[in-house]
């Protein structure tokens, strides 16, 4: 059974990540996987870069590209995330369909596969979603409510507020139901929200949707360190509650929740007389940073696993305050190495976190209920040790390589005996 997964990246952001995590996990158990990318970041020889087009083509390529952002004109919206049209591919049609792969595992595609180039895949596909994008029009993630167009359709009639200009998702989203409706796609979701989402998504109504987590490399890897020997070596204070905060690419996305965190650590101040301060990884240091109420430890950005691994140990826990979310990356890499998380109760964490098993999940978006739970781990030591074994156990059981190459493989089989 060979398996090619077809991504943008391999390591560049929390969906290149998972998925390059996914096929070492399928590389560990025994199976033929590969992957083809747009951009390489690991020296995996298993990972090949998609040939560049030639001169002629790389010419039209760019007229191409100027020819789209003419079309674009006057379009706004007050969706902030991003957004992704499906125009461009990287013209791999026939090299994927002339290939020797048994299954084409797609993940987060833009720019390296098209829409219509989806639509004219002849090997069986699994789709794995790191976001909303496939079942949507051009955006990554919408609100996740009953009118939802992804669930009633891209009408007229129907467009939000605060759009205007050409209606660049509709065209998106009809442009995929036209390219996919010959398609049968097998899709898996890391978080049971997700799968929720595409089940009940136009675009997804007729297909099979599987949920599998993941992976993560959690006994060689993430592994807890001695906290005060993580805190040296990363020169943090040792004797402070540390509160870790962050996401590959830091807490600029409106969608990481870093007003409503803000808002959480002002609280905490007066729920919490302990000494706290609080540790960022993603980003660099900003110039409002001096507007938090308590004291800040910037890390930058960190592409290196084992500096992940001692800011984990490091902290006393993990708060992610995601307005919306699939399956986090950090907060199970943070359960891996035994740091208890608070979360709000939205998308993918509760698939993460057992709420005062594993961390604490707070009502959606309530800041104090976050900042209480906050204070339930810190206050108590005896506490937080439990938890963080409890988080450390979870996280070896659920999210273990062997047991998610073992359901993908299970999936593999199943619709190779049935093609």
């Amino acid at each position: 059974m060979k398996i090619l997964h077809v991504s943008t990246d391999d390591s560049g952001g929390g969906a290149a990540r998972a998925s390059y995590r996914i096929h070492r996990a399928l590389v560990h158990y025994g199976i033929d996987s590969r992957m083809c990318v747009l951009h390489r970041g690991t020296t995996d020889p298993r990972v090949t870069v998609a040939k560049h087009l030639p001169i002629a083509s790389r010419i039209l390529h760019k007229f191409y590209l100027h020819w789209l952002d003419y079309t674009r004109r006057g379009w706004y919206t007050e969706n902030l995330v991003l957004h992704s049209f499906g125009q461009i591919g990287a013209r791999l049609v026939e090299e994927l369909n002339a290939g020797d792969a048994d299954v084409l595992n797609l993940h987060w595609i833009s720019n390296i596969l098209s829409v219509t180039d989806i639509g004219k895949l002849k090997k069986p596909i699994v789709w794995t979603l790191h976001d909303m994008w496939a079942f949507c029009g051009g955006e990554h993630y919408v609100p996740d409510v009953a009118e939802a167009r992804f669930r009633k359709g891209y009408r007229i009639d129907n467009r939000p507020r605060g759009e205007h200009g050409p209606d660049l998702n509709r065209r998106t989203w009809e442009a995929k139901r036209r390219a996919w409706v010959r398609q049968r796609f097998v899709i898996v979701s890391p978080s049971q929200w997700l799968a929720k989402c595409a089940r009940q998504s136009i675009l997804f109504s007729d297909a099979a949707v599987h949920v599998i987590p993941n992976p993560l490399c959690a006994r060689a890897t993430w592994r807890p360190i001695p906290r005060d020997t993580a805190r040296i070596a990363l020169g943090l204070p040792i004797n402070k509650k540390l509160i870790l905060v962050g996401a590959v690419g830091g807490m600029k996305d409106p969608r990481k929740g870093g007003e409503l965190l803000r808002d959480a650590a002002a609280k905490l101040k007066l729920k919490h007389a302990g000494n706290v301060e609080m540790v960022v990884f993603g980003q660099d240091q900003p110039e409002e940073s001096n507007m938090w109420p308590c004291p800040l430890h910037w890390l930058g950005r960190v592409d290196d696993d084992r500096v992940l691994v001692l800011a984990y140990s490091a902290a006393d826990l993990m708060v992610v305050s995601s307005l919306q979310d699939n399956l986090p990356n950090t907060a199970v890499e943070a359960q891996a190495c035994g740091t208890p998380v608070v979360a709000f109760d939205i998308g993918g964490l509760p698939d993460i976190v057992v709420h005062r098993e594993t961390g604490w999940l707070a009502k959606p978006f309530d800041t104090d209920d976050l900042a209480d739970g906050i204070v339930w781990i810190l206050e108590n030591d005896m506490r937080r040790g439990a938890l963080s074994a409890a988080a450390r156990k979870q996280a070896v059981e659920r999210f273990a390589e062997r047991v998610i190459a073992a359901e993908y493989s299970s999936l593999y089989d199943n619709i190779l005996s049935n093609s």
